[in-house]
């Protein structure tokens, strides 16, 4: 088992320094419009800013090959209606919390808090700080690129607005293998956002493959939007939100 974790370790190592350099597309991605990232390094000389720069060498490749994977989460294509992503300022901050999104395309403003990587470094070691730097920046880099309900009011944390926003949010990094499958438990409610939502979202994959796209996109379809409108929209008139959430929890206490 040690030389198993080492050898990962190594392989995470590898995969910073060489992946992030090459742009990996599909065919109907070839026009992909990547984002300029203006990266500003503001924790310079904090711990956690070395173990950052580090494990992230280049960290303006390294964004950019996660919004393309993001966008192909939540689209089928480069051509579909998505918000235009033209650049991000993304700070490396000496500050507490984790992360957070700011500003409206074109310009999108992300934080990422270096003292959470050096909490990250410190229980589990580099191939930690690699999966919860990616995993966070799946979730930021959703809400640069998600749609949002219309016709529902803002986001406000309750409503469904902010369910629709937080829950993609969380799916998405699920989805793409960021968050352990041990963490998803049965209870709650699908209005808790987040986890709880996200873990359920994702979940409906498993009925429809394309379900995250379809439930992105009826954002635009849906207006006034809902989830029950939303669920109806993509898996018929016979489901409500509760029932499909009803399902999902006797699968997770099986």
């Amino acid at each position: 088992m040690k030389d198993f974790k080492v050898l990962f370790v190594l392989f995470v190592l590898f995969c910073s320094q060489g992946v992030w350099a090459q742009k990996w597309e599909a065919p109907n991605w070839k026009n992909f419009s990547y984002p300029v990232i203006d990266f500003k390094d503001k924790a310079a000389g904090t711990k956690g800013a070395r173990i950052y720069r580090r494990i992230v060498p280049e960290p303006e490749a390294f964004i950019q090959q996660h919004a393309l994977w993001v966008a192909q989460t939540l689209y089928w294509s480069a051509t579909d209606s998505m918000p235009g992503v033209e650049k991000i300022e993304y700070n490396l901050e000496d500050t507490d919390g984790i992360s957070a999104k700011g500003g409206q395309p074109p310009v999108v403003n992300i934080f990422y808090s270096s003292r959470w990587v050096e909490k990250s470094e410190d229980s589990q070691g580099d191939d930690k700080v690699l999966y919860e730097t990616r995993g966070v920046l799946y979730h930021e880099l959703t809400h640069a690129y998600q749609l949002e309900p219309q016709g529902i009011g803002g986001y406000k944390p309750g409503t469904e607005f902010w369910v629709f926003i937080e829950g993609m949010a969380d799916a998405v990094r699920y989805h793409n293998g960021f968050f352990p499958v041990d963490s998803r438990k049965p209870g709650g409610h699908w209005m808790d956002g987040y986890r709880t939502t996200g873990f359920f979202l994702e979940w409906l994959t498993g009925k429809d493959p394309d379900f995250l796209r379809k439930f992105n996109k009826s954002a635009l379809e849906i207006v006034p939007w809902s989830f029950d409108k939303a669920m109806k929209h993509i898996f018929g008139e016979q489901v409500t939100t509760d029932s499909l959430w009803e399902e999902y929890q006797a699968f997770l206490k099986k």
